[in-house]
C-alpha cells in the first residue's frame, strides 16, 4: 500500500526572508561600486534605477509565489508551457548560479583583503572548498546566511546613520548627455535578482496562510512578507548608501576608484571616522568587511547547493543523464555536486587570461545574462499561462517588467561579447546533454529514477499480536550488515512482527514538484535487495515481515516518526559507523534517535 506525505511546510517569512537577503543583501557589496566606477560622481540616477527594477522585479515575483504555493521557479512556471522552455529557463539559472557563487567568492576575497595578484586562486580555494563539504550534504545551508542576515541590517543601518548628517548634493554630477551610454552603464550594474527565484522556489515549503490546507496551499502571506521586508531594506539601504558615496568629498575619488570592489567598508571606515573619530572608524571597517564577506562566503554555498538541486531535478525530470540523479552515501547526487563545484572553478580561471581587466568586472559582465534571462522566461509564462488567472493589472506589470528585462538580455547580448559567448556554452551543453538523456527514454523495469523527498511508502500496522511484551520490532537498515539477521532472530523469538525499514537519504532541495512520483522500494535498487531478500529470510523463519520505504533529508526524524506511527515495541539501530568528519557535518543518526525516542519504545543498538 502506497501512502502520500508533504514536505514539511516549516520555512516562516522570517527564515525565507533571511534567505532571500542572503542574495539581496550582498548586492550592496558591489552595485554601488560598480556604479561609481562606471560613471563616478554621474551614478546616482543609475543607483536609483537598478533600485527600481529591483522593487518591481520583487513585486512581480510576490504575484508569481502566490499563484505557486507548491514551487514557482522558472522550471515550475515554464513547464506548464513547453518542457523545451523549462530547461532553456533552468539553463539560464545554471548560468546564473554559476556565477553567483564564483562573483560572490571573489566579492568575499576583496572584503577579506586578499592581495589581488592572489584573489583568483583564493576564490578557487574558497569555491573547492565549500564543493567538498557539500559532498557530505550539510544540513540547513542557509543558515549562515540567516544568522548574517541581522549583522549586516545592523551595519548598513549604522553607516547610514553615521552618514546622514554629511548627506549632501553639492558633489553630484548630470548623467551622460546620451541615453544609450545611460542604458549601457544601468545594464552593467544589474548585478542582485537571483535571489528571487529562490525564494520562489521555496513556496513548497513555506508555512500555510491561516486558514489553508496542505491540499489547498496559500502562502500569500508569507511569501509577500518576506519579499517585502527584504525588498524594502534592499532598495533603500542601496540608494542611501549610494547617496553616502556619492557625497564624500571628490579629493577621496582615487581611493574610492581603487576600492571599488569594498565600497561598504570605506563607507563604515570614513564615515565612522567623521563620526566618532579614526581609531573607530578603523575598528567599525574591519568589522563591516567581516560581516559582509561572510554573508558573500554564505552566498557562495547557497548558490552551489542551489545548483545541485537544480541539476538533480533536471535529472529526476528525464530531461538530464540519469546518472546525474544517482546518489552518494551521503544522500547527495554526485555528479551535479562536481559539476556545481566545476563550472563556478572555470569560471574564476576564466579571469587568469585577461591581465588588463579587474577579475571581477569579468566576472560582473558574465552575471545578468543568466539571471535576467531566467526571470523573463518565468514572467513570460505566466503571462501566457490562462490557467493562473492573473488579474489584468498584474498582468500588466508583468508585461511591462518582462519587456524591460528582454531589453536588458538584448542589450547584454549586444554589448558584452564574453557574457554571450558564456551562455551559448552553457545552452549548447545543457541541451546536448538533454538530447543525451533523451535518448531511449523508456526507464527499466527495476531501475526507476530515485524517488523525491515529497512521497513516502509504508504498510499499514496488522492487528497486533498478544503472544509476548515485543509485538512489534523495527530494524532500520543501511545495508546487509549483522544487525538485520539479529533483528529477525529477535522477531522469530519473541514471536512479533517485524518491520524492515528502509530511509533513503536525499540531501537535495528539490526546487519544483514537477517530478514528484510515489515512492516505492522496488524502484530503489539497494533497498529492493534487502527487502526482497529480508523476505526470503523471514518466510523460511515463519516471520511476518513487512517492508517500510521512506524518502528524506533527515535519516533521524522519519525513524522517529515512523517508530511511533507504527507502534514499535523495539528499535534495533546498528551502532554507528562514520567517520568523525562526516558525524560533524551530517549528524549522528543513532544519538540524535536515542535523544528524542518516547520512553515507551524500547532501543537496542546492535554493535
Amino acid at each position: 500500500m502506497e501512502s502520500r506525505s508533504h514536505r514539511p511546510r516549516n520555512v516562516g517569512w522570517a527564515r525565507a526572508a533571511a534567505l532571500l537577503y542572503g542574495d539581496w543583501g550582498t548586492s550592496k557589496a558591489y552595485v554601488i561600486g560598480a556604479a561609481f566606477l562606471a560613471t563616478q560622481y554621474a551614478s546616482l540616477p543609475i543607483i536609483l534605477a537598478v533600485c527600481a527594477l529591483t522593487g518591481l522585479v520583487g513585486y512581480n515575483y510576490i504575484i508569481v509565489c502566490r499563484h505557486f504555493p507548491d514551487g514557482g521557479g522558472v522550471y515550475s512556471s515554464a513547464r506548464m508551457q513547453s518542457r523545451v522552455l523549462a530547461v532553456l529557463g533552468s539553463l539560464l539559472l545554471v548560468a546564473d548560479l554559476t556565477v553567483t557563487a564564483s562573483l560572490s567568492g571573489w566579492s568575499a576575497m576583496a572584503y577579506f583583503h586578499a592581495p589581488k595578484q592572489h584573489i583568483a586562486f583564493a576564490t578557487a580555494g574558497l569555491i573547492l572548498a565549500v564543493g567538498a563539504l557539500n559532498f557530505f550534504g550539510p544540513k540547513h545551508s542557509g543558515t549562515m546566511a540567516v544568522a548574517l542576515a541581522i549583522p549586516t541590517v545592523v551595519v548598513v543601518v549604522l553607516i547610514a546613520a553615521f552618514s546622514a548628517p554629511h548627506l549632501t548634493t553639492v558633489h553630484l554630477e548630470p548623467p551622460h548627455s546620451s541615453l544609450k551610454h545611460n542604458w549601457t552603464a544601468f545594464v552593467g550594474v544589474i548585478l542582485a535578482l537571483s535571489g528571487v527565484e529562490a525564494i520562489a522556489n521555496l513556496t513548497g515549503v513555506m508555512k500555510l496562510d491561516p486558514g489553508a490546507t496542505v491540499d489547498l496551499p496559500v502562502v500569500r502571506k508569507t511569501a509577500s512578507k518576506a519579499i517585502l521586508m527584504v525588498a524594502v531594506e534592499v532598495v533603500l539601504g542601496t540608494a542611501l548608501l549610494g547617496w553616502a558615496m556619492l557625497s564624500l568629498s571628490p579629493a577621496l575619488k582615487s581611493v574610492l576608484l581603487d576600492r571599488w570592489d569594498d565600497m561598504l567598508t570605506v563607507l563604515a571606515e570614513q564615515y565612522g571616522g567623521m563620526a566618532l573619530g579614526p581609531v573607530f572608524g578603523r575598528v567599525f571597517g574591519i568589522l563591516t568587511a567581516l560581516v559582509v564577506g561572510l554573508l558573500l562566503l554564505s552566498a557562495v554555498n547557497t548558490a552551489i547547493v542551489a545548483l545541485i538541486g537544480l541539476l538533480y531535478l533536471l535529472a529526476r525530470d528525464g530531461e538530464m543523464p540519469r546518472d546525474f540523479a544517482r546518489l552518494n552515501p551521503y544522500g547527495v547526487p554526485w555528479v551535479p555536486a562536481m559539476i556545481a563545484t566545476a563550472l563556478p572553478l572555470l569560471v574564476v580561471a576564466s579571469t587568469l587570461g585577461d591581465s588588463e581587466r579587474n577579475g571581477q568586472i569579468h566576472l560582473m559582465e558574465l552575471y545578468a545574462i543568466g539571471v535576467v534571462g531566467a526571470i523573463t522566461v518565468n514572467l513570460g509564462s505566466c503571462i501566457f499561462n490562462k490557467k493562473l488567472g492573473l488579474a489584468w493589472n498584474e498582468r500588466a506589470v508583468m508585461i511591462f517588467t518582462a519587456l524591460i528585462l528582454l531589453a536588458v538580455e538584448l542589450t547584454l547580448a549586444k554589448t558584452k561579447p564574453s557574457a554571450l559567448f558564456f551562455i551559448i556554452c552553457i545552452l549548447l551543453s545543457g541541451f546536448a546533454l538533454r538530447a543525451l538523456a533523451q535518448r531511449g527514454v523508456v526507464t527499466p523495469s527495476g531501475e526507476l529514477p530515485m524517488p523525491t523527498e515529497t512521497t513516502a511508502t509504508q504498510a499499514p500496522p496488522p492487528p497486533r499480536p498478544q503472544q509476548t511484551q515485543v509485538q512489534a520490532i523495527m530494524v532500520a537498515a543501511r545495508g546487509w550488515t549483522p544487525v538485520l539477521h539479529f533483528a529477525l532472530e529477535e522477531a522469530r523469538l519473541r514471536g512479533a512482527i517485524l518491520y524492515v525499514l528502509y530511509v533513503r537519504l536525499v540531501s537535495v532541495s528539490m526546487p519544483s514538484p514537477a517530478a514528484q512520483e510515489p515512492a516505492k522500494w522496488q524502484n530503489d535498487r539497494p533497498a529492493a535487495e534487502i527487502m526482497h531478500g529480508m523476505k526470503d529470510l523471514a518466510t523460511a523463519a515463519s516471520v511476518r515481515m513487512l517492508p517500510v520505504y521512506a524518502v528524506s533529508d533527515d535519516v533521524a526524524n522519519s525513524v522517529l516518526d515512523l517508530s511511533a506511527t507504527l507502534g514499535i515495541d523495539l528499535l534495533i539501530l546498528g551502532a554507528p559507523q562514520r567517520s568523525s568528519l562526516a558525524a560533524l557535518l551530517r549528524g549522528d543518526v543513532v544519538t540524535e534517535v536515542a535523544k528524542h525516542l518516547p520512553d515507551t519504545i524500547q532501543l537496542l543498538i546492535h554493535g
